[in-house]
């Protein structure tokens, strides 16, 4: 019986350590929404939509057992990209 207790506890840790780390990622890894909807309703409901993008890749990476060979992960790059872009493009629009 011992060993059936131990393989339980197991199988009960690595999930609970895996989804801690998907939140750890989610805090730390998603793009910031920082453009004002107020000035620029259009940009921050493009970085609204890159938000939730970012978050489905990180779905779709859960349910692939993350081995989607770093594509995933490039995608999640590009957005942080876009992400920065359109901050950029908001500061820009202010200054006119």
């Amino acid at each position: 019986m011992a060993p059936s207790k131990r393989f339980g506890k197991k199988s009960a840790v690595a999930p609970f350590i895996g989804f801690l780390l998907i939140l750890a990622g989610l805090a730390v890894a998603q793009p910031k929404a920082n453009v004002s909807a107020g000035k620029h309703p259009n940009l921050a409901a493009a970085q609204r939509f890159s938000q939730q993008a970012y978050t489905k890749i990180i779905a779709a990476q859960q349910a692939n057992e993350w081995d989607m060979q770093g594509h995933a992960q490039k995608a999640k790059t590009l957005l942080d990209q876009v992400n920065s872009e359109l901050k950029l493009a908001a500061e820009a629009a202010n200054k006119k």
